[in-house]
C-alpha cells in the first residue's frame, strides 16, 4: 500500500517533523554546550511529541485509504484482514 499524503494532510506532517527536526539540532547543540539536564529533557520530550504527532497523522492517512480501499473492493491482492493485521502493527510501532 502507497501512503498518499496530499494537501493540508501533507503540509501538516512536513510542518511538524521540520519542528521535530529543529528541536533535535537544539538539542544537540544543547548537550554539546552542556546544558542543564532538564532542559534538555524537556526539548527531548518536545521532539517526541512532534515526532509521534507526525506518524500518528500517517497512520491516520493509511487508515482511510485501507477503508476506502476494502470499500471499493481494491485491495491490491491483499485481504481485508491482512490490512488491518498490518495497520495494527503499524499504529502498535508508536504506542
Amino acid at each position: 500500500m502507497e501512503l498518499e499524503l496530499e494537501g493540508a494532510s501533507l503540509k501538516a506532517v512536513l510542518n511538524r517533523l521540520r519542528r521535530a527536526q529543529g528541536q533535535i539540532s537544539g538539542v544537540i547543540r544543547m548537550i554539546e554546550e552542556g546544558r542543564d539536564c532538564e532542559e534538555v529533557v524537556t526539548q527531548l520530550a518536545a521532539a517526541s511529541r512532534a515526532l509521534d504527532r507526525a506518524g500518528f497523522a500517517i497512520i491516520a492517512t493509511g487508515l482511510q485509504q485501507c477503508v476506502a480501499d476494502i470499500e471499493s473492493g481494491r485491495k491490491n491482492g491483499e485481504d481485508a484482514e491482512a490490512m488491518r493485521a498490518r495497520m495494527e502493527k503499524l499504529f502498535l510501532s508508536l504506542a
